[in-house]
């Protein structure tokens, strides 16, 4: 199978989500680490992403909330390669409307070897690595070869 090199640069483009009962979280996460996520762009799901905003001053660029297919704009912005890095707060005791989105955006992540934290533990490692001050290369499959290569042999 073929791969493509692909490039996060040293600014990286980061998406913030939280459930609900997590978003208190995040601002909390975002205000702690507000002197590393100001030299970034930030995006989000809706209210998450407004209420960041609101309460650190950051800017985030919003989104549609996730029941409404604010996940899903993310996972497509991962496939377009303008989203480097995930932070998901999600509750893994609710149960969520709109899990098959947030599975869906969660399996595109994996596909395109995209950082990805799910909880505050996580996102401290990650947002503490030296690879934030760095370009990273990693590789992923070349999907258009992929798709090519399956289409002859259907």
């Amino acid at each position: 199978m073929d791969f493509l090199t692909l490039t996060i640069g040293k600014q990286k483009n980061i998406a913030l989500i939280a459930h609900d009962s997590k978003k208190h979280e995040m601002i909390e996460w975002c205000e702690a680490n507000k002197e590393i996520l100001k030299g970034h762009f930030l995006c989000g799901t809706g209210t998450t992403a407004r209420m960041i905003t609101e309460a650190t001053g950051l800017p985030v660029k919003g989104y549609n909330s996730g029941p409404l297919g604010g996940d899903q704009q993310i996972g497509a912005k991962i496939v377009e390669g303008r989203i480097d890095f995930v932070v998901f707060f999600s509750d893994p005791l609710t149960a969520q409307p709109h899990d098959p989105d947030v599975k869906a955006l969660l399996r595109i992540a994996q596909v395109y070897d995209i950082p990805i934290a799910n909880n505050k533990a996580t996102a401290d490692f990650m947002i503490s690595s030296p690879l934030m001050n760095e370009t990273y290369d990693h590789r992923v499959i070349n999907f258009h070869e992929a798709i090519a290569d399956r289409a002859k042999t259907l």
